[in-house]
């Protein structure tokens, strides 16, 4: 049996922030990965359930829905995707809002900024 590494070839980044989103992509590209970017929760919705990534990558606050919303239609539709958290903002509602997101079962959490080799590393865990 391969081991996830070798099966989560396609990462969905979801951030309304387009430098962000391209940033992570190319860094995951680099790695072997192949990534798509949606700069909406919508946009990232219509994403997954058309190419279902294996892994996705979210922020929370985003203009059109959060990464709450975001999170829970995954798990329901897509149970096996594995789901990163990412969140900014500032250091006691980010540890509040990751916290809560670690609740709904995600399979882990990023505080922003972070190295791209802390996520390099999460997604090695898998």
């Amino acid at each position: 049996m391969r081991n996830f590494e070798q099966m989560a070839t396609n990462i969905l980044v979801v951030d309304d922030n387009p430098d962000l989103g391209l940033t992570l992509k190319l860094a995951l590209e680099l790695e072997g990965y192949a990534a798509e970017i949606a700069t909406t929760g919508t946009e990232a919705l219509a994403r997954q359930r058309q190419n279902p990534a294996h892994v996705v990558i979210t922020d929370i606050f985003m203009p059109d829905s959060d990464g709450f919303e975001l999170i829970g239609t995954v798990k329901r539709e897509f149970p096996a995707t594995r789901i990163i958290v990412m969140s900014g903002g500032g250091q006691k509602l980010k540890r509040d809002y990751l916290s809560s997101a670690e609740l709904m079962g995600v399979d882990a959490t990023l505080q922003k900024p972070f190295e791209i080799g802390d996520l390099l590393k999460v997604l090695k865990s898998f």
